[in-house]
């Protein structure tokens, strides 16, 4: 039935009325009011993700949980099988795999393998269902409000952000038989708690607050004019000249205010694998630094490149960028250090803009800005990594990771899991690493194989060759409080922490006490990044060109941590593989191969001119031939592939190759 003209203006009226109520105002002001409200809600929830001067508040009344798949028993079936997927079997075989009594609200949801098994959540009642849902369009942004940017999938994990409040109950079934990878992070609050329950019919509030998150991150350009309205902010900028050897104090007030934006450039002034220039930021004049790192840890570089480019932190452009809002109580210092290294050290033009208020610190309400830094070289075997051990009352908001394998080879310590315990009780244990950034599926094509960045989450960097990877995560909705501690940890492997790696993460959190222990400081050498000597390539991430025709089939048969290839060729194919991954010097060159019954034989060409002998690969009985010498090869300007040619006859058409080996030689 047509609606009547009079009603339908007035319904116009009313939806702009609402939307500019609760539109997309950034100021200081709006946010203290958003923030009083001690109601959970959707809309409340939501405007966590695009206001941001409420990070610094504790949460006094909450405390967070995760349900995962983890193997109990310390293994690493973690979801593969099934078996720790589920809270129980219903008689109907369907799975509870969630289940929480009292308020709440469930922040954050992961997996890399969702299905189109239905989902049913029972909200506030244990015997109704209040919706039900097909657990792929969690993620797919094909039913509303499960709608992107909030909820989506990339780097191989399927994340959804949209919060789902409940007051006394909530249940999650899944009509499947099997479910594999899951995390549900949630929070638990007070029963006299009031808590808005979850319903698919958004609001015109909701409509309007979701919008706002939509339009915050899916703005290119990172900007602390999105967050905040400009007659809020004060700023001091200017250019200096960094001298070796010496400290420069770019920020120093002497009353209470908070830092709401740090932006430096260039930023190719802080790449490089030596890392020489930190910042320092000190609290009212603590004994320890708050801050105290490598700029190129704290902006989330990897391995010498920017990388991050997060919502509140990373490098974009030519410039490092700082948005999480720091208060301070009467006095805040910030300064860089250029480490000296030799005496051919040239001075550094850099460029900053300093963004504050002077609004003070609310002591009661409000943490000051922490970050971590821990360079954790070959950890003993059995000892996870630590992002942070402390003392106090705080909330978790960050984490960076640089992580880099000491022995070559496949990813393999990226299968450790993340435990957080608060309080002295467990409250959070992870699947794996990549699962804990999100992503999934590590060394996969189109996974979790490159750098990319999201918003909230993100991988810093893949490479095999180097065997190195590394990632990031923000916590918005989901930060973790503490009231009187905080570990956080992850494992380096798949168990028992016996990988060897080196380590090197920040953890970013707001805390009411200083650093309770004096705290690791950037030197020449913990700041270096570790550079391999020996690289290894396996086909499955080979860049590579193909010249006549080669047939290709993968298998895992050899054991290699990888998948190997077998290439059906003839006397006119070429298979050129790239080698820009790989740092300059001279190598020797090893193959990872199989001898068999139709193997034929190869040579390694750089261009036009063969540098290898010919190699026959046939056997009566198959071989594996783990490290065989082929040549030495330099890599360098116009040096920057290999080719592989071949022989063949009727009988012997087919190449196992299973490894790329370079071994670094003495220049």
């Amino acid at each position: 039935m047509p609606v009547p003209g009079k009603i339908l203006l007035l319904t116009i009226l009313y939806i702009l009325a609402v939307c500019l109520f609760y539109g997309c105002d950034f100021s200081r002001t709006n946010l203290i009011a958003d923030s009083m409200s001690d109601s959970i809600s959707i809309s409340n929830e939501l405007r966590k993700l695009y206001n941001i001067s409420n990070l610094p508040e504790y949460e006094n009344a909450a405390k967070s949980h995760q349900i995962s798949s983890y193997d109990t028993t310390g293994g690493n079936d973690d979801g593969f099988s099934g078996k720790y997927s589920f809270l129980r079997r219903n008689s109907d075989s369907s799975l509870v795999i969630f289940e929480a009594s009292g308020a709440g609200v469930i922040n954050r949801f992961w997996t890399p393998t969702p299905t189109n098994d239905t989902l049913d959540f029972y909200i506030d009642n244990p015997d109704q269902i209040s919706f039900s849902i097909k657990y792929l369009d969690l993620f797919s942004g094909d039913v509303y409000p499960f709608i992107g940017p909030l909820c989506g999938n990339q780097i191989g994990g399927y994340f959804c952000y949209l919060p789902i409040p409940f007051q006394k109950y909530c249940k999650i079934v899944c009509r499947g038989k099997k479910m594999q990878f899951h995390q549900i992070q949630y929070k638990s609050y007070a029963d006299s708690t009031k808590v808005k329950r979850f319903s698919l019919a958004l609001t015109a509030e909701e409509k309007a607050v979701m919008n706002c998150v939509i339009k915050q991150w899916s703005l290119l350009n990172k900007e602390l004019s999105n967050f905040y309205e400009n007659d809020v902010l004060l700023s001091e900028s200017g250019s200096m000249t960094l001298t070796p050897g010496k400290s420069l104090t770019i920020f120093n007030s002497n009353k209470a205010g908070r830092i709401l934006g740090i932006e430096l450039s260039p930023s190719t002034i802080f790449e490089g694998t030596e890392k020489l220039i930190d910042i320092r930021i000190t609290w009212d004049k603590e004994p320890e630094p708050a801050i105290y790192l490598p700029v190129h840890d704290f902006f989330g570089y990897a391995f010498g490149s920017p990388s991050m480019q997060s919502l509140l932190l990373g490098s974009q452009g030519d410039i490092n960028y700082c948005y999480f809002p720091m208060p301070f109580d009467e006095h805040a210092k910030i300064e860089l250090v250029y480490r000296r290294r030799d005496e051919n050290q040239a001075p550094l033009n850099i460029d900053y803009k300093i963004s504050y208020s002077e609004e003070p610190r609310n002591k009661e309400k409000e943490g000051k800005f922490y970050a971590e830094w821990n360079r954790d070289i070959n950890p003993g075997k059995g000892k996870p990594h630590t992002f942070l051990e402390q003392q106090g009352k705080g909330h978790y908001v960050g984490t960076i990771l640089q992580a880099q394998g000491l022995k070559s080879g496949m990813t393999l310590f990226f299968e450790g899991d993340d435990f957080t315990s608060v309080d002295g009780e467990q409250i959070i244990h992870g699947t794996g690493s990549e699962d804990y950034f999100n992503g999934g599926w590590y060394a996969f094509i189109d996974t979790w194989d490159t750098k990319m960045s999201l918003p909230l989450h993100g991988a810093l960097d893949y490479s095999l060759p180097m065997c190195r990877t590394g990632g990031y995560r923000l916590y918005l909705t989901d930060k973790i409080p503490f009231t009187r501690n905080i570990t956080h940890t992850i494992e380096h492997g798949p168990v028992g922490n016996a990988f060897p790696v080196d380590y090197t993460s920040v953890a970013l959190y707001y805390c009411d006490s200083p650093k309770h222990a004096v705290q690791k400081k950037p030197t020449n050498e913990l700041a270096t990044v570790y550079l391999p000597d020996t690289l290894v390539v396996y086909p499955q991430l080979m860049s590579y060109n193909v010249w006549d025709n080669i047939n290709f089939e993968s298998s895992w048969a050899y054991n290699t941590g990888g998948l190997s290839y077998q290439y059906t060729v003839n006397n006119e194919s070429k298979l050129r593989i790239s080698l820009k991954e790989i740092p300059y010097n001279s190598y020797k060159l090893c193959l990872d191969i199989a001898e068999l019954d139709q193997g034929c034989a190869f040579s390694i060409w750089q261009r036009q001119t063969q540098i290898s002998s010919w190699i026959n690969t046939g056997n009566t009985s198959a071989t594996r031939i783990n490290e065989l010498y082929v040549c030495d090869i330099d890599i360098g300007d116009f040096k920057n592939t290999l080719t592989i040619r071949f022989r063949t006859d009727e009988k012997h058409k087919k190449l196992i190759l299973n490894r790329l080996i370079l071994i670094k030689m003495l220049r």
